[in-house]
């Protein structure tokens, strides 16, 4: 385990790298409010051994984690909820009103996973995802707020990426735990012109007019930083935010093009080689000179899975 899996960010919040696939990929947070905490992500249930070991490593008893808050129900960032739940015997789970049911029975997120990565890479992957008790869940509506200790979350729902996903606005941080609302942001991609972001579009729920009304409505909160999930906090959000803006329209563009001249069976093919060529260049023009290994090793889950997500949008329309 490298020596940054867990990381003071300052205003009492922690990254924790969740470990999946490799480190900077996801994270999840640990957020300090007096003597409450929150758990914000939780990774996949191979997560839960590393947020488990924060705590004993702080001396922080499990007893004193009032939250669990997964921003909506994709396995990267709640797979590992029904563990850590089973962990913590005090915690109450905030989820969004769409994702509850999914969380008391994951059954179907199990099964589109494994539809997706097979079995035994499921199994590598994500371990296994299991059910909270129905008791422990709450579930949060837009503006709905909650304390730890005396300081103030606030939840704005913000679909696009999904329809089940919220963000947390941390008023004391000036900050916004985006999830995936606010696109990726890898730190092997920053430059001397800052961080490289680009939206994502993963399966099955992409809805591009929807996502940018969720981006600005999250810079209308007029934040400081952001805590994104892929990955770390990042500055600064307003011309990030402008930035991802233009690149849900590029990647609109580039699927409808796609889409004209490819079959239908190829669809996907298609789209990654459009995607690629297309990220290959605005990294270059971000002052990062990637290699066709290196950009694979980088963004290649995520070319896919943003092909994937597009296909989908654009045989749904």
């Amino acid at each position: 385990m490298s020596d940054q899996v867990y990381l003071d960010i300052g205003h009492d919040i922690t990254r924790i790298d969740t470990g999946m696939i490799h480190e900077e990929l996801a994270a999840c947070y640990l957020l300090k409010g007096g003597d409450e905490y929150a758990v914000i992500e939780t990774g996949t249930d191979r997560t839960v051994p590393r947020i488990l070991g924060l705590l004993e490593q702080r001396g922080i008893d499990r007893a004193q984690v009032k939250f669990v808050v997964p921003t909506h129900v994709h396995l990267d960032h709640a797979g590992g909820v029904g563990g850590l739940m089973q962990a913590l015997p005090r915690a109450t789970l905030l989820v969004h009103p769409r994702g509850a049911r999914h969380m008391v029975d994951p059954s179907k997120l199990k099964a589109g996973a494994t539809a997706v990565y097979g079995e035994k890479a499921f199994a590598e992957i994500y371990g296994d995802v299991l059910p909270v008790d129905e008791n422990r869940v709450r579930t949060m509506d837009e503006g709905d707020e909650v304390t730890v200790g005396e300081r103030r979350l606030v939840f704005c729902d913000t679909p696009g990426h999904a329809r089940h996903h919220f963000c947390v606005h941390d008023p004391a941080s000036r900050g916004i735990f985006t999830g995936d609302t606010f696109g990726l942001c890898y730190p092997s991609l920053v430059s001397e012109k800052g961080p490289f972001i680009l939206p994502t579009t993963t399966p099955v729920q992409f809805d591009p007019p929807a996502l940018k009304a969720s981006i600005r409505k999250l810079l209308a909160l007029e934040p400081e930083r952001l805590y994104l999930t892929h990955y770390g906090c990042v500055e600064p959000p307003r011309e990030l935010g402008e930035r991802l803006l233009v690149m849900v329209d590029d990647f609109v563009a580039l699927a409808e093009d796609v889409a004209r001249t490819s079959a239908d069976d190829d669809l996907e093919g298609g789209l990654m080689a459009a995607m690629e060529d297309y990220l290959a260049q605005q990294l270059q023009a971000h002052g990062c000179s990637l290699s066709d290994n290196e950009l694979q090793a980088v963004l290649g889950m995520d070319i896919k899975l943003n092909s994937q997500g597009l296909a989908v949008w654009l045989r749904s329309r």
